[in-house]
């Protein structure tokens, strides 16, 4: 059919059949929970399995990843939770964390309740930081071997290329886009060629920002949603939680290195990468929203994307980006 999506095929029913190859039965309450790259359901069961009623059944999107990749996100969440780090691992049903069925790779998770950490509060943010330095302690045990390092050729040159090759900025603002993605780039190619000798990579959440933390007023945070775990520095895993004019995200920085410290050294050279990381980001989001198009959840969730309104704004975004980098980085 034209215009169809893998996803499309995702029925309610194909979600209850796949948990009841694994022996558990769905009641018939699915609700979908909040997730564009893959598709994510909670599932009351019929009848608690070990001591769960409701699990967070996630189905990979296909072709991203592959399974050996998936594993180490697995093997990542596990290695946490040994060591009683706050991060929801899926549970390991039949010996295996990672299941298939209609096509789709899927794992089942316990559901963990909470709400978006208060960024604002000094306490949360230590908290946040204090559980930071933990994830990290275990990142730096070892590497990963399936997925790939934070770098510029993935997020920035591979991006605009992707971008440019497949005619995605409409003509009217496409010399212009080329033109500040390319200082853009040429800026952060100059920070992490400068920080590389010293940078120490380490295994990360890698996508750390507050939509992706569950708090608890008596457990304090729970980090969901290693999807996007891949190798880089520290610092990748604490500038998303920063927002706001420059000395508020300063004394925001400040509580979470404050937590972090207490925890695991942190290297203040890599505040340096802040902006460039940040820089890297804002391309390959628009390369991500243009590479899922096809996708029919995303022309309904990001109608403004792809406009010449959208690139010119995505202009000055990066000329401001480029000025960013050139400030002195933020210190704590």
């Amino acid at each position: 059919m034209p215009g169809s999506h893998p996803y499309d095929t995702l029925t309610p029913d194909v979600v209850l059949d796949a948990l009841a190859t694994l022996d558990l039965q769905g009641d018939g309450r699915l609700l979908g929970l909040s997730s564009y790259e893959n598709r994510v359901y909670q599932v009351w069961l019929d009848g608690p399995v070990d001591g769960h009623d409701q699990v967070v059944v996630k189905f990979y999107r296909p072709g991203r990843w592959s399974d050996a990749a998936i594993d180490e996100e697995h093997a990542f969440a596990a290695e946490l939770e040994a060591a009683e780090v706050p991060a929801v691992a899926p549970l390991r049903i039949e010996g295996a964390m990672l299941h298939h069925h209609g096509g789709f790779a899927f794992s089942v998770s316990p559901r963990r309740g909470g709400r978006r950490p208060e960024l604002d509060d000094e306490e949360v943010l230590e908290w946040i930081g204090r559980f930071l330095a933990r994830i990290h302690t275990v990142g730096a045990a070892r590497p990963f071997r399936e997925r790939p390092r934070l770098g510029l050729q993935e997020f920035g040159t591979d991006a605009r290329d992707w971008l440019l090759g497949h005619h995605q900025v409409p003509l009217d603002v496409e010399a212009a886009w080329r033109t500040a993605c390319d200082a853009a780039l040429a800026a952060v190619e100059q920070a992490l060629g400068a920080a590389d000798p010293a940078l120490r990579v380490l295994r990360l959440h890698g996508d750390c920002h507050p939509g992706n933390i569950l708090w608890t007023p008596d457990q304090g945070p729970h980090f969901v949603d290693l999807d996007d775990a891949r190798s880089g520095p520290a610092v990748q895993d604490l500038w998303m939680l920063l927002s706001g004019e420059r000395a508020q995200r300063q004394h925001q920085l400040g509580a979470l290195l404050d937590g972090y410290e207490q925890v695991r050294d942190f290297d203040r050279a890599e505040l340096a990468l802040i902006e460039p990381l940040r820089t890297l980001r804002l391309i390959h989001y628009s390369a991500w929203l243009a590479r899922r198009w096809d996708d029919p959840a995303f022309p309904a969730a990001f109608p403004w994307f792809g406009s010449s309104d959208y690139w010119k704004g995505q202009v000055q975004v990066l000329e401001d980006q480029i000025e960013a980098m050139a400030e002195p980085p933020l210190v704590a």
